[in-house]
């Protein structure tokens, strides 16, 4: 298969930059954007990608779709890309690349495999790869060595096998170990902030885990926008262990802090408008003074 042609959906924070990495690389990169909102319309724009319109005309153009948004919309695009695929308007190799749990993955793959269409497993672990940054873009099932075309300077590309759901359940480890560590910190620091004791506390978190201590204030500026998203993903990652004899109860709770983050004025704020002047300290104090 020659791959030539791709659909990104969404060019959202992620799969903007996705698709600008796949356009500097030489691929055609197209999108949707019918009923999509102005801020998507506004990065596919700055990325420089080529609007199609619909979902039809995306199946048609393309030899690949990359399906990269919110996990909470992931099956019912995949179901939506199946009926176009199911009413001939193309065949494109359609690529999961979402925080999902593996059954969920399973749900995609029959959606599109009914359709007569291929699927495969893709999961992102890293920041959009923006400014140098670069992140890592793993697949799995039968045949995924052909996307070991999209590696490029900002996109490690690593296929892991022909199991389908072998990304999705990487991704969900990975989301578990980062952001679930994400959400207990976030959490003591604000009630030891509530509770009258966040100097001391911050003094011995420098006496004993200044590591851990240091990470969350270099990560904290950049998660509320993203609370949102963050939600579903716990949401995959508590059935995933479910699945596997484990306690979804975590995760569950994880999902609880990221609702309370996302309904905050800084978690209502997009990655393009947060107020880069403030740091760590600064959005802890004011997500724990938030009632």
């Amino acid at each position: 298969m020659s791959i030539k042609t791709i659909g990104v959906m969404s060019p959202g924070d992620m799969g903007q930059a996705i698709a600008g990495q796949l356009k500097q690389q030489g691929f055609t990169v197209l999108t949707a954007l019918d009923r999509r909102s102005a801020r998507s319309k506004t990065l596919a724009r700055e990325a420089g990608l080529t609007d199609v319109g619909s979902i039809e005309q995306l199946a048609a153009q393309s030899d690949l779709i990359m399906s990269i948004m919110n996990p909470a919309a992931a099956l019912e695009f995949a179901q939506a890309a199946a009926r176009v695929i199911a009413a001939g308007h193309g065949k494109p190799l359609f690529v999961d690349c979402n925080a999902i749990s593996p059954a969920t993955l399973e749900a995609v793959n029959a959606a599109i495999a009914a359709a007569g269409g291929r699927c495969l497993d893709g999961t992102i672990i890293g920041s959009p790869p923006r400014d140098k940054a670069r992140c890592n873009l793993y697949f799995s099932g039968p045949g995924a060595q052909v996307l070991a075309a999209l590696s490029g300077p900002e996109l490690s590309v690593r296929i892991l096998g022909e199991r389908m759901g072998e990304a999705s359940a990487l991704k969900m480890c990975y989301g578990a170990m980062n952001k679930g560590i994400q959400a207990l910190m976030l959490e003591t620091l604000m009630a030891a902030r509530r509770l009258g004791v966040e100097q001391v506390f911050e003094e011995q978190m420098r006496e004993t885990r200044s590591d851990l201590h240091d990470w969350m204030l270099k990560v904290m500026p950049v998660m509320p926008p993203k609370a949102y998203r963050w939600v579903p993903e716990m949401q995959q990652i508590a059935q995933t262990f479910a699945s596997v004899g484990m306690t979804p109860r975590i995760f569950d709770g994880a999902a609880n802090m990221y609702e309370l983050v996302a309904a905050t004025t800084l978690g209502k704020q997009t990655p393009e408008s947060r107020d880069k002047s403030l740091g760590g300290r600064d959005v802890i104090r004011r997500l724990a003074d938030e009632r």
